[in-house]
């Protein structure tokens, strides 16, 4: 299982994350930022567990690319 935190009130709108990894993020038309799918809010954290371990890989990639540094993502 893969967890995937997205702090998305510090996000500049960047793009990365979504160019990297399409299939868990989203950029909002209404404000630009990244939106985490199917995720879950909880004190300004939105979180996602995955059970999909192929796509790590370009979840870790839009997390070191992300300039801000406002995605982690941890295997469990």
């Amino acid at each position: 299982m893969i967890i995937i935190t997205l702090q998305r009130a510090k996000c500049i709108g960047c793009n990365y994350c979504q160019e990297v990894a399409p299939e868990q993020y989203r950029m909002s038309k209404k404000d630009g930022k990244a939106v985490l799918l199917h995720s879950r809010e909880r004190s300004g954290f939105h979180t996602v567990k995955i059970y999909n371990d192929s796509l790590m890989e370009a979840n870790e990639k839009a997390a070191e690319g992300c300039p801000v540094k406002i995605i982690k993502v941890k295997l469990q």
